[in-house]
């Protein structure tokens, strides 16, 4: 797997391991970085720290030493690690030493807590290092390396922390990397999810983690889950952006010939392979048809170069209201190690410039009827039945031909809040974001009008009151003749300081709708900072696939960049979604069987050590658990479908998993109004033809 996802070296944290494995990574081209088996984290780093300690140095030199002594003669080891976390002094002065004195090629050493006292700097490590090496650097940290000189190598002994969802901004670290020549890559904390199988006493089988070996013994509970494949070795989503970062070949749009060729320039990043090992492909793609495939053979660019090609692009009829993108690939030639010919080693989908978009007219209007009351508001024809509930502010019922779209009532409802991840909790989402939580719960409908139109549509507004962050968010939803809903959203701007976890709507459909198709980032889960891997497709899924079942159950299974997405039942009758062209990245979607609620730690408002602050107005019924360690044996599928249609939500981090929140520019600011529209149209006999055609028709309408 290592090597089928571009992962060319492995640190051994911490210790060495049994002599096959070394044979391995010989074998097949794996760089080792063979680490001590020394560690004093819980001296910390002070004066108590065992390194300054000389009754300590022979327990230190002698792991040092016979790890040297043991795998000298493997050349995949191409660097010593002395240990890790356990404070620096004399002890690691005299391991660099010996090390040195054990190697005669005098391999690099690293060490990773080798900072001067008292004022530590990553410009100034101490002597008994090769290798910067920090834990957990920002990528504001590889750049402010990255754009100075320095005396080592920079290379990240932990980074990109992998906890539960994470992973994310990994693409930006690699941006950053490959601009410097002082910055040499790093190590993911970290390859696999170490949980265990166990069986519950109702016969489940599920993946236990601290906690689940008895009562009132010492656990960090899940933190030893943080991998980017779980226990059993299937990838997390995250794996492959890792795959996608890594990649020894980058493909660089140029810009377009006259002659209406797409330049793009290849760059070889491998430091001993050729080009020519490849064969280079190119494909035109629009609405999930492959229209024109490009052979561009074998291309000569030494390591470290690149080299430009023309791509043509004639020989498609490009439409208007159509997206055309162009994908890119490298595969091997033939057999090589592990990998057998044709392995697709790298790739790029680029957007080509051939869109037009033009509002088209919407097929004939049908006349509609408002009828209300104080309770309701219902608007219908022949085709169509929609019923709104003035005081809970939301579709109640929505039919067409008959079929009921909405789940018990429960249609599109203003919400800020998901399921806290790993990182969220770790970054104290759950206490310093929770008044979105409380917006998202207790939102009150401050006004409801309803008017027709002179062109016969009937709109509905809905203004709601959010306590908590004290602001508004209104809803208008103009309904046409034809069944479909076009609905548009904003948020105003709030003094409340913290970020925003979400901004979208919820809503449920029968579970019917279970087959799912979609025009959007895929065929994995992907966020806002996590989306360089899921290249933009047309895919056909089910909603009980969207479900990642991380070890601790949390916030999964979005999509962005979301174009439309149809849910259908086996009759191909359901509903579509469709984002405008006013949503500057389309939608963010996710579908599943189960509540949002499932996956958080309590569906209320407190997390242990906050109730006191929410008062009584601001509590739901009855006593809600909260259980901070959920498992999947806690996640059941439930009869519905749990539809959330966002502008976007917070990006998942991965930076750490205690402190950092997602970087800068994936946060979602509350200072400034956000607005989104998406449309809502039923369908019968559904099919990918269909959904194209009503994406064109609706899509563009707001287009001026």
């Amino acid at each position: 797997m290592w090597k089928e996802n571009n992962i060319n070296a492995v640190r051994l944290s911490h210790y060495p391991r049994a002599d096959k494995f070394y044979e391995l990574c010989d074998k097949y081209g794996i760089y080792v970085v063979d680490e001590a088996n020394i560690e004093s984290h819980g001296m910390y780093y002070g004066k108590y720290s065992l390194a300054k300690k000389p009754e300590w140095k022979k327990a230190h030199l002698d792991r040092m030493v016979r790890m040297v002594e043991r795998h000298k003669n493997y050349p995949s080891v191409i660097i010593w690690s002395m240990g890790n976390e356990a404070g620096n002094g004399i002890n690691f002065y005299a391991g660099y030493d010996s090390i040195k004195a054990h190697d005669r090629s005098k391999r690099p050493v690293q060490y990773e807590r080798t900072y001067k006292e008292p004022d530590g700097s990553l410009f100034d490590m101490d002597m008994d290092t090769d290798i910067i090496v920090p834990q957990y650097p920002s990528p504001g940290t590889f750049e402010a390396i990255g754009t100075n000189l320095t005396d080592r190598p920079f290379i990240p002994s932990e980074y990109a922390h992998a906890m539960g969802n994470s992973t994310g901004n990994f693409q930006d670290y690699w941006d950053i990397i490959e601009q410097h020549d002082n910055l040499q890559g790093g190590f993911i904390w970290d390859w696999v999810d170490q949980s265990l199988w166990k069986t519950n006493e109702k016969g489940e089988r599920f993946y236990a983690y601290g906690g689940d070996y008895g009562t009132n013994m010492p656990t960090d509970y899940n933190f030893l889950d943080n991998g980017i494949v779980f226990p059993h070795r299937t990838p997390h989503p995250g794996l492959f952006e890792v795959k996608k970062a890594h990649e020894f070949i980058n493909f660089k749009p140029k810009g377009v010939t006259q002659a209406n060729e797409l330049r793009v320039l290849v760059e070889n990043l491998y430091d001993f392979t050729n080009l020519d090992a490849f064969e280079l492909t190119a494909q035109i793609k629009a609405d999930g048809e492959v229209l024109k495939t490009i052979s561009l053979g074998s291309l000569d660019v030494e390591t470290h170069t690149g080299k430009l090609v023309r791509i043509p692009l004639g020989g498609v009829d490009y439409q208007p209201n159509t997206e055309y993108f162009l994908t890119v690939s490298a595969n091997i030639k033939e057999d090589s190690g592990l990998l057998k010919k044709g392995f697709q080693v790298a790739h790029e989908q680029i957007l080509l410039d051939k869109t037009k978009w033009e509002p088209l007219p919407l097929k004939g209007p049908e006349t509609l009827k408002l009828d209300e009351n104080s309770q309701y508001a219902t608007i219908s024809n022949d085709l169509v039945t929609v019923k709104f509930d003035k005081k809970e502010g939301r579709i109640n019922s929505y039919q067409f031909n008959s079929d009921e779209l909405i789940k018990d009532g429960n249609g599109p409802r203003p919400n800020f809040w998901r399921a806290p991840t790993d990182n969220d909790f770790g970054n104290g989402m759950p206490f310093k974001n929770i008044e979105w939580k409380k917006a998202s719960l207790f939102a009150k409908v401050k006004l409801f009008t309803s008017k027709q139109t002179d062109k016969g549509m009937i709109v509905v507004k809905i203004d709601y009151d959010l306590p908590g962050v004290e602001t508004a968010f209104s809803s208008i939803y103009t309904i046409y003749g034809s069944g479909a809903i076009q609905v548009d959203n904003q948020l105003n701007p709030t003094q409340y300081k913290s970020n925003i976890p979400r901004i979208g709507m919820r809503m449920q459909l029968p579970k019917k709708y279970e087959n799912m198709t979609y025009d959007g980032r895929g065929p994995w889960e992907n966020y806002q900072d996590r989306k360089a891997s899921a290249f933009v497709d047309v895919y056909t899924s089910t909603v009980s696939d969207q479900y990642v079942p991380y070890i601790r159950p949390q916030e999964n299974g979005n999509r962005t960049d979301v174009r439309w997405a149809a849910f259908s039942d086996s009759n191909n009758n359901g509903i579509l979604v469709i984002s405008s062209i006013r949503n500057k990245t389309n939608l963010g979607l996710s579908a599943l069987h189960m509540l949002n609620e499932d996956f958080d730690a309590t569906p209320g408002m407190d997390y242990g050590g906050n109730s006191t602050k929410m008062g009584k107005d601001y509590q739901i019924d009855g006593v809600p658990e909260i259980n901070l360690h959920k498992h999947t044996y806690d996640i059941k599928e439930r009869d519905l479908v749990q539809l959330n249609i966002d502008l976007a939500q917070r990006g998942v981090g991965g930076d750490d998993s205690w402190y950092a929140l997602p970087q800068d520019n994936y946060l979602i600011k509350g200072d400034i109004p956000h607005t989104y529209s998406f449309y809502m149209v039923p369908f019968q006999n559904g099919s990918k033809k269909l959904f194209v055609e009503s994406f064109k028709e609706y899509y563009p309408l707001e287009n001026k």
